[in-house]
């Protein structure tokens, strides 16, 4: 059953506490398709009168910022010592070289980090709790993190339903391409920061087995 045709069968208020919830918890740091599935609530409801766009809007930025927030108070009571526990549980996305990426970002962009994180799949899930291990002063995050759920929960909402209002019908023969363009930008972006993390666990590794100078 495809994700949109599961939701279909699910009262309004369970769905805007299904994606609040979903995206919540991806916020906090549990991998989870938090974008498919608010795209695919979006999607229905530009169809269903009964599920109102900006109170889905609303649920998903709410989500979004309140994850972040529990995920940057979990990030900056465990320290490192949490991060090495993620990555030895969930090494496909808390690895060595994922944490390096992510902390070179933080680094090189600050606060904004974590607004720009928002947008990419595999980053969603390190910028709270890593912005708290980094102890980013929290009114720093705090504007970040509320601008960032809003731009990209109630933008993609916004997007996604007037999408679907305007090619209302040919989505209901095809609305899975709406999941299948999600699902796409998704991976995309995640192999674009896998990449990163790579390069930038070999530059690390490099760095590590070069000789360093005789003292004189």
């Amino acid at each position: 059953m495809h994700v949109q045709d599961w939701l279909e069968t699910v009262p309004a208020v369970s769905i805007y506490a299904l994606v609040a919830l979903v995206i919540g918890l991806e916020s906090l740091g549990i991998p989870l398709p938090g974008e498919i599935v608010l795209v695919s609530a979006a999607l229905l409801s530009s169809q269903h009168a009964g599920i109102n766009p900006i109170i889905l809007g609303v649920c998903a930025s709410l989500g979004a910022i309140i994850g972040d927030s529990i995920g940057y108070a979990i990030g900056r009571k465990g320290g490192r010592p949490l991060l090495a526990w993620l990555g030895a549980k969930f090494p496909r996305h808390f690895g060595e070289a994922h944490v390096a990426t992510a902390e070179r970002s933080f680094q090189k962009w600050g606060m904004w980090a974590v607004f720009f994180g928002r947008f990419i799949a595999l980053l969603r899930i390190f910028a709270g709790p890593l912005a708290g291990v980094l102890r980013m002063p929290y009114w720093k995050f705090l504007i970040a993190n509320v601008l960032g759920g809003i731009i990209w929960a109630g933008g993609t909402t916004a997007v996604i339903y007037y999408v679907g209002v305007v090619a209302e019908s040919w989505l209901k023969r095809f609305s899975y391409l709406g999941l299948v363009a999600a699902a796409l930008v998704g991976v995309a972006s995640m192999l674009i920061v896998r990449r990163k993390a790579k390069k930038a666990a070999a530059e690390h590794s490099t760095a590590e087995t070069e000789p360093v100078p005789a003292a004189e």
